[in-house]
């Protein structure tokens, strides 16, 4: 997807251009695969880490349902005219906090779908004017509409990433 620079920071682009313009039918479309990913995995790789202080594939899991989470919190604060400016987040502490890996990967799976089936009631909510209204997040100018491209660029690219590295 390729919205104006004014809409999102440079670091929004690689994930952005792993999603096509239909973001509703992505969201959807990613509910049903991405838990499908998931379930395939072999149990013995599910803590499987490529290298020293990566992320095991439960807590990739967790990290993006966190991810969702909050760049959901952004994306209603924003579209509700909250022109306050959203502090970021440090993901690796917040992995580091977690118990991701001593949870089952069906509940990992579970607290995903959930989140998403959110989501996606969320942005059906929204008319076009609240999705283009542009915020401040992390010191960075966004609209509403390219959190939601984000969200499903950063999963496709988690979901890369544990086919090349992990599987």
């Amino acid at each position: 997807m390729n919205l104006p620079e004014y809409e999102c920071p440079a670091y929004f682009r690689p994930y952005l251009e792993l999603v096509s313009e239909d973001i509703l039918t992505e969201l959807e479309t990613q509910l049903l695969q991405y838990p499908g990913f998931l379930r395939s995995i072999p149990i013995d790789k599910e803590l499987y880490r490529y290298a020293q202080n990566k992320w095991s594939i439960k807590e990739i899991v967790g990290h993006n349902t966190d991810t969702e989470r909050i760049i959901v919190s952004r994306a209603l604060r924003i579209a509700r005219n909250d022109q306050t400016p959203i502090p970021g987040f440090n993901e690796d502490a917040y992995v580091a906090a977690t118990h991701f890996d001593d949870t089952s990967m069906l509940a990992l799976i579970e607290d995903f779908t959930f989140m998403r089936k959110g989501t996606i009631s969320f942005y059906k909510s929204l008319q076009l004017d609240e999705l283009k209204r542009i915020g401040t997040a992390s010191s960075k100018r966004v609209s509403v509409r390219s959190l939601f491209y984000f969200m499903v660029g950063h999963i496709r690219h988690h979901e890369k990433i544990i086919k090349e590295k992990y599987l």
